[in-house]
């Protein structure tokens, strides 16, 4: 096949997916010069918008074609870009020839955990997963009890449970990482039920309410190629004698034994840090980022970025990504942001307000909101510890606890008097999102001066880039802390730590930042234990 880019539809040509097709084809031919009778069939690559020109906004695309006299063609168009089409399916890699003396554990179901396990179920490793919390229709209604009536589970939240966090998130699987794994773990998704779009748009996301369904589907193909996958079993310990792991703990009272274990367990599993570090397992803080979720009609951002063409069937709801570079040294920047979508309450431990962005796969919901966040380095934390991080994170999520009334209820204020040094008093336009509730009052009593200072400049310089982001009425809830993970678990080129046959992978363990790369990581260590071992054969 030929890989022709750069090919560009009016908006209006591709309003339903038949109309797309044929806008396509004839695309096609013209760039090409070429009869129907020489394009065989198509595939979309990559489709992305063009909204750089509010008037004329316009799909671009590449596609892989199957044409005649494709040798030929390919000669005639070197110049407009045409190359043949690489071939993208996974490469698996050569199983090694040590023996498993026990079948290797996963800790975490996030993303890392869930891929790592499929790929090793695939190869004949017959994973267990040790996930600490509930399957995720349980999980759900854990989450949507703690909403409605601030009574938290510290063991099945936002942050623990089957697909880890990113599962109560707008399902994002953009990445900055160019690996050819990614494409494997689309067409996973995909397999799993997800919408067949992702694998060629330029901002895929899936949405919590599908990214449910899939999560269980994946765990199902897992279990069904001889992984064992237990929830509620929360790994308290670790058993180590020489330098190398010869087990774990489950739930304070179970041994388990085990040689090789893949720590997948999020960036907020901060009990487990705690553990490894008693354990010696070498881990250093990193940097990360702190602030605030910002709420705002969806509608103003559909204007703000397509202009007269918001609202176009197929264009869907609008988003952004945003950076700020301050003076004083600071960066400041919107993540996360969720089109259509809701804040939600996402602590994990008592006594702490911590917020997150979600979004269903429609994304039809009145308001956008987005994490507006400001960096934070190790020397901010106040201590050299290698878990100073965390406790950096524990004070501002302790103070927004207290601020929003001890009851998991957050601390939120509108823009207009957040710029002003004023409480809030009433809500203005805007209707927040956020629930167990809110408590209108002062940001800047759970937040450090410098993050509320680099924001207040952000805020403005923004409102350039997009008209009215800050609009006095705009909300701002608090706080956002767990941007990505406050430690890094050190580990070799193969993926190891100091403890042999402990693993660190993913998000939790300092090494990706989001579905797509975590689940990247989990699958490149599961790539180590393939090549390292034979397959485990029970009796081994």
């Amino acid at each position: 096949m030929i890989r022709i880019p750069n090919l560009k539809l009016e908006i209006k040509q591709a309003k339903n997916s038949d109309a797309e097709k044929d806008a396509l084809k004839n695309a096609i031919l013209s760039k090409l010069k070429i009869s129907p009778r020489d394009l065989s069939t198509f595939t979309i690559f990559k489709k992305s918008v063009d909204a750089r020109k509010k008037n004329a906004i316009v799909y671009i695309y590449t596609v892989d074609a199957s044409l005649k006299n494709e040798a030929s063609i390919l000669k005639k168009g070197s110049k407009s870009g045409l190359t043949p089409s690489p071939d993208l399916s996974y490469q698996a890699v050569a199983p090694g020839n040590r023996p498993l003396e026990h079948r290797p554990v996963i800790i975490g179901m996030g993303p890392a955990g869930l891929f790592s396990a499929l790929i090793l179920a695939q190869n004949g490793y017959a994973p267990i997963i040790l996930e600490r919390g509930d399957e995720v229709d349980i999980r759900a209604a854990k989450i949507d009890t703690f909403w409605q009536t601030g009574e938290l589970d510290p063991d099945s939240n936002v942050q623990f449970g089957e697909g880890g966090a990113g599962t109560f998130s707008d399902g994002k699987l953009t990445t900055l990482i160019n690996d050819p794994r990614c494409r494997n773990i689309l067409e996973a998704f995909i397999a799993a039920g997800a919408p067949q779009e992702i694998l060629y748009l330029s901002k895929p996301h899936i949405g919590t309410d599908l990214l449910r369904e899939t999560v269980k589907t994946l765990r199902q193909e897992i279990i069904t190629n001889g992984g064992e996958v237990r929830f509620r079993a929360q790994v308290t310990d670790f058993l180590i004698e020489n330098g190398k792991l010869i087990g774990v703990i489950i739930n304070g009272h179970e041994t388990l034994d085990c040689r090789v274990a893949l720590l997948g367990i999020g960036h907020s599993a901060r009990d487990t840090f705690e553990t490894l570090y008693d354990r010696g397992v070498t881990m250093t803080p990193k940097a990360f980022s702190i602030g605030v979720r910002i709420e705002h009609p969806q509608q103003l951002i559909d204007n703000a970025q397509y202009g007269s063409a918001a609202g176009t069937a197929g264009l869907g709801a609008a988003d952004y990504k945003l950076s700020y570079h301050s003076p004083n040294g600071r960066s400041a920047y919107t993540f996360c942001m969720c089109p259509g979508g809701y804040v939600v309450a996402a602590a994990s431990e008592a006594n702490g307000v911590v917020t997150n962005g979600m979004s269903e796969h429609r994304r039809d919901g009145a308001n956008a909101n987005a994490a507006l966040l400001v960096g934070v380095q190790p020397g901010d934390f106040g201590d050299d510890h290698p878990l100073a991080g965390v406790a950096f994170q524990r004070k501002w999520e302790g103070r927004a606890f207290a601020l929003g009334g001890q009851n998991y209820h957050a601390p939120a204020q509108l823009v207009g008097d957040f710029l002003v040094d004023r409480p809030s008093a009433h809500w203005g336009s805007v209707s927040p999102t956020y629930t167990p509730g809110l408590c209108l009052t002062q940001l800047k009593d759970c937040l450090p001066d410098y993050v509320v200072a680099t924001m207040k400049e952000a805020l403005l310089h923004f409102d350039k880039k997009i008209k009215g982001f800050a609009m006095a009425d705009s909300i701002m809830t608090g706080v956002e802390t767990r941007s990505s993970s406050p430690v890094r678990i050190n580990r070799d080129d193969d993926h190891v730590a100091n403890i042999a046959g402990l693993y660190p992978m993913g998000e939790g363990a300092g090494y990706a930042g989001g579905i797509m790369s975590s689940a990247v990581d989990g699958v490149k260590t599961a790539e180590k234990i393939i090549q390292r071992y034979a397959r485990f054969r029970s009796g081994n």
